[in-house]
């Protein structure tokens, strides 16, 4: 269990523990008691909800890697990561291509390529994208539907 959420079972613990003791026998007899099993219960559908919070903000940051649309002269090209905040990254201004060492609090210019690398095309872009392949794999299941 984390820390911090120690001091609240047992400060829960103890206001129920002090409520029963105040109260007569037949007030208590007649109130359901809050039993430890369904604190428990609550604690642990939180933890879940939290950690599924944090693991979809996980994957929409690290895994998807979305990046704004940029108009005008400024393209990111392309990137690898390094390792688990380093990266490189290959980017275009106007007509010149920059590769870049991206790491916490720093960037540096690797190297000016001195002749740009040839940009993939728009349409292989889109036939590697999961928009475009969720789209082939829709149109095969309308077709698949449409022959039954």
């Amino acid at each position: 269990m984390k820390p911090a959420i120690l001091p609240v079972i047992v400060l829960l613990a103890i206001v129920t523990h002090s409520a029963a003791a105040a109260t007569p026998e037949s007030a208590v007899a007649s109130s359901p008691p809050v039993d430890s099993g369904r604190v428990l219960q609550v604690l642990f559908g939180l933890v879940i909800v939290l950690l599924v919070i944090g693991g979809v903000a996980w994957v929409l940051r690290h895994v998807l890697r979305l990046q704004p649309t940029m108009s005008g002269q400024l393209r990111i090209l392309g990137g690898l990561s390094m390792g688990p905040r380093e990266r490189v990254v290959l980017l275009k201004v106007g007509e010149t291509q920059l590769l870049l060492g991206v790491a916490p609090g720093r960037v540096h210019t690797l190297h000016v390529l001195e002749k740009p690398l040839a940009e993939t095309g728009s349409e292989s872009l889109l036939t590697n994208s999961f928009t475009a392949q969720l789209s082939r794999a829709i149109n095969r299941a309308r077709g698949a539907r449409s022959d039954a």
